[in-house]
C-alpha cells in the first residue's frame, strides 16, 4: 500500500533596491515549521531582471531548507536509537 504525504511551501520575495529577499515557511506533517532566508545580490551595474534575482534567492533559500530539514532529521533518529544519525551522507 503507497503512502501520500503533502507538504506546504510557502515563499515569499521582496525586491528592495538591487536587492532580492526571500522567506520560505515549510510546515510538515508533524506540526513542525521550519523557516528559512536567503537573499541575492544584483551588481549596481547590471540591468534589473527580478526574475533572475528571484530564482538565485530562492536556490539559495532552498538549499538553507533543506540543511534545516536535514539536521531536523538527524534529531529524531538520534532520539529513536542509540546510535549517531548521518541523514546528510
Amino acid at each position: 500500500m503507497a503512502t501520500v504525504a503533502g507538504w506546504h511551501i510557502e515563499v515569499e520575495f521582496r525586491e528592495i533596491g538591487s536587492e532580492t529577499r526571500a522567506v520560505a515557511l515549510l510546515r510538515l506533517p508533524d506540526g513542525a515549521e521550519l523557516r528559512a532566508h536567503a537573499h541575492a545580490d544584483r551588481h549596481p551595474h547590471d540591468p534589473s531582471q527580478p526574475r533572475v534575482g528571484e530564482e538565485v534567492a530562492a536556490a539559495r533559500l532552498l538549499n538553507e531548507l533543506a540543511g534545516l530539514l536535514l539536521a531536523k532529521a538527524e534529531r529524531e533518529i538520534e532520539e529513536a536509537t542509540t546510535g549517531g544519525a548521518h541523514p546528510a551522507r
